[in-house]
């Protein structure tokens, strides 16, 4: 049975270039819906999506946690 979550997501924005970073860090930018300067996605707030953001924590902002 799978569990519900509460609903809780994490805003992030991009606020480095991939350019000259390597292959893995521009996939994670992909990967979160990232892939132009200053765009923002929200998520869910799951351990896989925090370990993607600590991945490219040097390109990506976090904007807002509920």
């Amino acid at each position: 049975m799978a569990k519900k979550t509460e609903g809780k997501t994490v805003t992030v924005e991009q606020i480095g270039s991939p350019i000259r970073r390597p292959a893995v860090q521009r996939q994670t930018l992909i990967g979160l819906g990232l892939n132009k300067m200053h765009r923002r996605r929200t998520l869910e707030d799951t351990p896989a999506v925090r370990g993607m953001i600590r991945a490219v924590q040097h390109l990506v902002r976090v904007v807002d946690e509920k």
